[in-house]
């Protein structure tokens, strides 16, 4: 199962029928990063027109699970905007001193941009929104939407202080 020390937790148990074998049981305690993240969703998430307030496309699936690739397919307009807002609702069971999130846009396995966000301190059993900002490249760099769609992985490392809780992935479709 595992050792002492490191994530690992030994019980001692006597039992009353045999009071002379004493049971060695380690069990695996979850890091703090797993208990962050067993208590942490994304409620919903939405991406307007900066410009325009106009919501262009929004979801509900918890694109926290690290185990698969998430989808989204996001109207081809979106491509068009000078810059997107981005807003995430979001619920912790655990506290968090400096929750923050690293992300990396790659097009077929290369990095394209990456973008660093910090929210900061959140309160145990709370639930969040966080709003951001992001421009776009200059049209003149922008690549087509049926180059782009399918072509175009998200990758989100989301923290707490230098502590990595999880990596999701979500590959762009653009409709």
């Amino acid at each position: 199962i595992g050792t002492e020390g490191e994530g690992y937790e030994c019980l001692y148990i006597v039992l009353p029928i045999n009071l002379s074998t004493v049971y060695h049981i380690v069990v695996r305690m979850p890091s703090k990063a797993e208990d962050i993240l067993l208590g942490f969703k994304i409620n919903w998430m939405n991406l307007r027109d900066a410009d325009s307030g106009k919501v262009l496309w929004q979801g509900t699936e918890d694109f926290t699970d690290p185990e698969k690739e998430h989808e989204a397919r996001v109207p081809r307009k979106i491509l068009k905007c000078r810059a997107v807002s981005r807003e995430i609702s979001f619920s912790s069971i655990q506290a968090m001193d400096k929750f923050r999130l690293e992300q990396r846009v790659y097009f077929k396995d290369r990095m394209l941009e990456e973008w660093f966000f910090e929210f900061g301190t959140v309160i145990p059993n709370s639930t969040n929104t966080w709003q951001s900002l992001i421009e776009a490249a200059p049209e003149s760099q922008m690549m087509p939407a049926q180059v782009l769609s399918g072509n175009v992985v998200i990758e989100t490392q989301f923290f707490d202080d230098e502590l990595l809780v999880s990596t999701s992935k979500v590959r762009l479709f653009y409709v």
